[in-house]
């Protein structure tokens, strides 16, 4: 099991914006910064569901090549919500909220680029 993860972004203020927005969707909500001066190392901003965040940004040179994560949603109506916020947020379709049944036949999902190109995704597996 996965306890945490996290990316790195050039401009942690700009993603930090992004993810605020994007991920509300799914009630995520940033819950932990830490500066360079506490870290030892970069600046970090952690996102989930409180208490606890479970992805955290770390600023610094983008991971090359850019990421995929992909965060789990109860419902395609959440699937829908994050896609929308991310593009006004600033993200770029990656594409766009339905079903992708080569993966399963409810896996209904969209994809966003970031600001620095990870490719993030909500997915949900429930039936409609």
């Amino acid at each position: 099991m996965i306890d945490h993860t996290g990316i790195t972004v050039s401009d942690i203020t700009r993603s930090k914006a992004f993810y605020t927005a994007a991920l509300a969707a799914i009630d995520y909500q940033l819950l932990l910064e830490f500066s360079a001066a506490v870290t030892g190392h970069a600046d970090v901003a952690g996102f989930g569901e409180a208490p606890k965040p479970d992805f955290w940004l770390s600023s610094g040179t983008p991971n090359q090549p850019p990421l995929h994560v992909a965060f789990r949603a109860v419902n395609r109506q959440q699937v829908d919500a994050f896609h929308a916020a991310a593009l006004a947020a600033g993200g770029r379709d990656n594409g766009a909220p339905g079903l992708r049944p080569h993966y399963h036949p409810d896996y209904y999902g969209a994809f966003v680029l970031d600001p620095d190109g990870h490719n993030i995704e909500v997915v949900c597996h429930e039936p409609a």
